[in-house]
């Protein structure tokens, strides 16, 4: 958020994610980002949140590899998230949402399976983005995926939990 939301060249929001120091937006997305989390897991019931807790970090990670799968690193140096780029980003992210979906049809029914939907559409949009800033992917932007994915699926599971009640 630091990075992004500097109004800088790309190579300066670069440096600016690459410094380990939080600033102001970055302080401010991750309260927001949290707080909605936290909201959304307080207002399920106990069904609803066992099975969105379940869904949260499974979703954040299958946005992870799928973000890799398909934006470039975004440094011609390198950078810490570069290790874990390889040939296999694609079959990984594949393997990956097969899994999720496959745990959304038979664990999280409807809401599960709208889960999955709406994280790869924000994957999608949010690669999007990346592309348009920075030309890539960097750590910062796989976190903030992952951050934004658990909480896209908090969210559609309070929306499900709201609609039956």
């Amino acid at each position: 958020a630091d990075g992004f939301f500097s109004s800088r060249p790309q190579e300066q929001m670069l440096e600016i994610m690459r410094d380990s120091a939080t600033g102001v937006m970055g302080v401010l997305a991750l309260v927001f980002v949290l707080l909605g989390k936290v909201v959304c897991l307080g207002s399920l019931g106990h069904g609803g949140l066992l099975t969105g807790a379940f869904f949260m970090p499974v979703a954040g990670r299958c946005a992870i590899v799928l973000l890799m799968a398909i934006l470039p690193y975004a440094r011609s140096q390198g950078g810490l998230a570069s290790l874990f780029y390889s040939q296999n980003s694609r079959v990984a992210a594949c393997c990956g949402w097969a899994f999720l979906l496959a745990a959304s049809l038979f664990c999280g029914g409807v809401p599960g399976v709208t889960a999955a939907l709406s994280v790869a559409l924000l994957v999608l949009v949010f690669g999007w983005y990346c592309r348009y800033k920075i030309k890539g992917a960097t750590g910062d932007t796989l976190g903030a995926v992952c951050e934004l994915a658990e909480a896209v699926v908090a969210f559609i599971f309070v929306l499900f939990a709201g609609v039956g009640a």
